[in-house]
């Protein structure tokens, strides 16, 4: 059973881990410091969560992110945590011999492929968020109910951590042209965040659709 289907809302580590080591490279021990604390995060300093953590950890964490640093520098961090986190995935979640399959593939069976793995993972980083797909070129993902920009209003998408991720691994695993816009988001009032990815066709000239 899924943290999701007990009705807990759970999401895995690498959301504070790496948003941790992100702030820790940008902004160096003392302002990685504040951030956790006034997320009231602060125990995890010493010790970086290994386990799921509850989903209301991350809302706060990013919420004190935008307190901090701003929108600008809260997105800055969320986009290097994101890399990190789809970095961590790629080196130790996504088997070698999956990742030669998904490159050496067509480019439109190699995304289904990927968006498949990434939905049946989505629990992890969705919390009780509803997770999404369309394969398509353009190709969309939602998330309904997202926990990174969750209670916040902005004057810009705000969901920098998921579009990154998003982002390295269709780069890595699909093609290296690829690009992840959030062009919906809760924050700004839409009821899912959306993010649509583009690139250009490599030159199988196999598209996503």
């Amino acid at each position: 059973m899924t943290p999701i289907e007990a009705g807990v809302g759970k999401i895995g580590p690498n959301a504070i881990t790496r948003t941790t080591e992100a702030t820790r490279a940008l902004y160096g021990e003392a302002d990685t410091a504040r951030l956790l604390h006034a997320a009231g995060l602060g125990g995890y300093l010493g010790a970086p969560p290994t386990r799921m953590v509850d989903e209301c950890e991350v809302v706060a964490l990013h919420g004190a992110m935008r307190d901090l640093f701003g929108p600008v520098g809260a997105r800055r961090v969320a986009r290097a945590a994101g890399e990190r986190t789809a970095d961590y995935l790629l080196a130790n979640r996504i088997p070698l011999a999956a990742q030669y399959l998904l490159r050496a593939l067509p480019q439109g069976p190699s995304s289904r492929l990927l968006l498949r793995a990434i939905g049946s993972h989505a629990w992890t980083f969705a919390g009780t968020g509803h997770f999404s797909a369309t394969a398509g070129h353009p190709t969309r993902l939602g998330i309904a109910g997202c926990p990174i920009c969750r209670g916040a209003r902005a004057d810009a998408p705000a969901c920098d951590y998921y579009a990154a991720t998003f982002e390295r691994l269709f780069r890595v695993l699909i093609n290296a042209r690829a690009s992840v816009i959030e062009t919906e988001c809760a924050a700004l009032g839409a009821s899912d965040c959306v993010f649509t990815i583009r690139w250009r066709d490599r030159p199988d000239g196999d598209g996503a659709g």
